[in-house]
C-alpha cells in the first residue's frame, strides 16, 4: 500500500505482485473539506486509512516523507497527516517503509527529476492500465506503493 499523505487530500494505492507483474487492487483519495475542523479532518484521513487496511491487509505501507516544503504552514499539516497515516499503518501490524519523492521517481522512472507527467506514463505502463492514473495523489500513492514493493525491505 502506498500513500501520499495530505490534510485536503490523502491519496492510497494499493497493489499486489503476480506472476505477470503488478496488479491494482485499489486506489482513490481520502478527502477532507476546508470547512471542517482540524481535529476531525485528521480522525477522518485515520478512519479511512484504517478502513482500508483492514478491507485489504497490507503486508508493507510505503508513506512518502516529507522531503522540502516551501510553505512552514503546508507542511506542518502534510506533516500531521502523514503522523496520522503512520500511526493506522503501526496499530495494523504493517511494516512501513518511507521514501523522498526522489526515491520515488528513480525507483519508477529510473530518473529522480521525473516531471508528473512521466511519473503517471510509467504507473499506467507499470500496472497496465487503460489511461492515466488520476487524480494526481491518487497517481503518486501508486508510484509510492510500487517504489515499496522495487525496495528491498527489511523483515
Amino acid at each position: 500500500m502506498g500513500i501520499d499523505p495530505g490534510l485536503a487530500t490523502t491519496g492510497y494505492g494499493i497493489i499486489q505482485e503476480r506472476a505477470t507483474g503488478y496488479h491494482i487492487i485499489s486506489a482513490g483519495t481520502v478527502t477532507t473539506p476546508a470547512q471542517m475542523a482540524f481535529g476531525k479532518r485528521l480522525h477522518t484521513i485515520y478512519d479511512d486509512l484504517t478502513g482500508l487496511m483492514q478491507r485489504y491487509r497490507p503486508d508493507v505501507v510505503a508513506i512518502e516523507q516529507l522531503f522540502f516544503a516551501r510553505n512552514v504552514t503546508t507542511a506542518l499539516t502534510v506533516g500531521q497527516a502523514r503522523g496520522v497515516a503512520y500511526l493506522a499503518a503501526i496499530q495494523m501490524g504493517c511494516r512501513i517503509c518511507e521514501f523522498t519523492p526522489l526515491q520515488v521517481k528513480q525507483a519508477v522512472t529510473g530518473y529522480g527529476q521525473a516531471d508528473k507527467s512521466q511519473m503517471q506514463k510509467m504507473v499506467k505502463q507499470i500496472l497496465k492500465l487503460r489511461s492515466l492514473p488520476r487524480p494526481d495523489d491518487m497517481a503518486d500513492a501508486l508510484a509510492i506503493a510500487l517504489c515499496g514493493a522495487h525496495t528491498h525491505l527489511p523483515t
